[in-house]
């Protein structure tokens, strides 16, 4: 009894001093809370996308079906939404690397002021996409829009429009709006690559004759890899969340043009109160997410970055 009293002792005292344990004090609350309201509200949303629930009374759980999902495929609307959404994500990802690659480039060349230029340009991005969306809507009104005024000034009325409503132009305002935004997101993490590749490589070019259009396209953009794979996980999902732009400048229905499956997912889910078609959409949205942040996350992983 001895012993085994001892033993416990020496247990408990070791408890006492573990440090995964005393840790627990902290990282149990707050995991606690996030597996049951986010984890938990992820899981509920795909159990409600297997039911007929239309938001009124209590769903039956009874039965799950697939209806949901068959019906993706024969619905106009998700349809068009889908493919809206991944023409945003591709042209806005690719804009906005160009963009900030460009721009890292020029702010890399030692000029007078960069701190201020990499303030004006990354200011942006800590706008909310409501006070974006609240400016692009004012830059583009036919009327007062500062872009239809600098067309007439230069003479060129004809190519002025209404932006917003022509169904040409309706993805495109979107497009260009968020790529402000972010471009400048983008130029910080390029000049930080930029700055982080040895001055040995831009002298060996420039002994082997490379123009400096070369230089870049053959030495130093390949080297800005990482750069580029980290930026447009985080750009593509920025363009999923786009709802909140694209709800202020159109509501819930910005038309076939411009939906997309987030604004989809709201429209059916509070307008229609379709809650199961809504959570189904959902759940494809989560699915896209994960489809480009798993890759990228199993990459670092791989690396021993993780």
């Amino acid at each position: 009894m001895a012993t085994v009293s001892v033993r416990t002792k020496r247990r408990l005292e070791r408890l006492r001093y573990d440090t995964t344990l005393q840790a627990a004090l902290f990282w149990l609350p707050p995991a606690l809370l996030m597996g049951w309201f986010v984890y938990g509200a992820i899981g509920w949303n795909v159990v409600i996308s297997l039911t007929d629930w239309s938001g009124l009374g209590q769903p039956e759980y009874g039965e799950w079906t697939l209806e949901m999902y068959r019906q993706m495929p024969e619905d106009g609307s998700f349809v068009t939404a889908t493919r809206n959404t991944v023409a945003l994500l591709i042209v806005f990802t690719g804009g906005a690397l160009g963009l900030g690659l460009g721009l890292a480039i020029l702010v890399d060349q030692d000029i007078r002021f960069e701190n201020t230029f990499r303030t004006v340009y990354l200011l942006p991005m800590s706008l909310s996409f409501v006070v974006t969306a609240i400016f692009w809507a004012w830059m583009y009104n036919p009327e007062t829009g500062l872009i239809n005024v600098t067309l007439g000034a230069l003479g060129l009325d004809a190519l002025a429009m209404n932006w917003m409503s022509d169904p040409r132009t309706k993805l495109a305002t979107i497009i260009v709006a968020l790529t402000w935004q972010f471009s400048g997101y983008c130029m910080i993490v390029y000049l930080a690559g930029l700055r982080a590749i040895p001055d040995e490589h831009y002298e060996a070019a420039k002994v082997d004759g490379a123009s400096t259009l070369r230089m870049y396209w053959r030495v130093i953009v390949p080297q800005l890899r990482a750069a580029t794979t980290s930026a447009a996980v985080v750009l593509m999902v920025f363009g999923l969340k786009a709802f909140d732009f694209i709800f202020v400048m159109y509501g819930d229905t910005p038309g076939p043009s411009a939906d997309i499956l987030a604004v989809m997912m709201f429209r059916e889910a509070f307008s229609r109160t379709n809650w199961a078609y809504g959570s189904a959409i959902a759940t494809v949205l989560f699915v896209m997410a994960l489809a480009i942040i798993a890759p990228y996350v199993w990459m670092q992983y791989r690396r021993g970055e993780l």
